[in-house]
């Protein structure tokens, strides 16, 4: 068999490869909070990116939630608590902050 004739192979794309470092992680999640608007569903997307990249099973004892609890609410299905938000960030190393536009 040729190589032109050899079926192509793919994998799904995660953007959990690309998200090795902390800054990374940072500049990510920043990014993506100027593009959600008010999509609360999406930055709940993005900050379990952020945790699968980290690793769930630390981000579950971190924040004293179930893992099986923060894969629902980080899956972007859902639009999970606020207080949930709040343990994820500061469980993940990061503060919430605000500024006037």
């Amino acid at each position: 068999m040729d190589e032109k004739d050899k079926p192509l192979k793919i994998r799904k794309w995660d953007v959990v490869e690309y998200l090795q470092s902390e800054e990374e992680q940072q500049l990510y999640l920043e990014a993506c909070i100027e593009e959600a608007g008010d999509d609360a569903a999406f930055i709940a997307k993005v900050l379990g990116d952020i945790a699968r990249a980290r690793g769930m099973t630390q981000l579950a004892n971190d924040t004293g939630l179930a893992r099986e609890s923060l894969y629902k609410a980080l899956s972007g299905e859902n639009n999970p608590s606020f207080g949930t938000i709040l343990k994820v960030i500061h469980a993940l190393g990061m503060k919430l902050t605000v500024s006037h536009v």
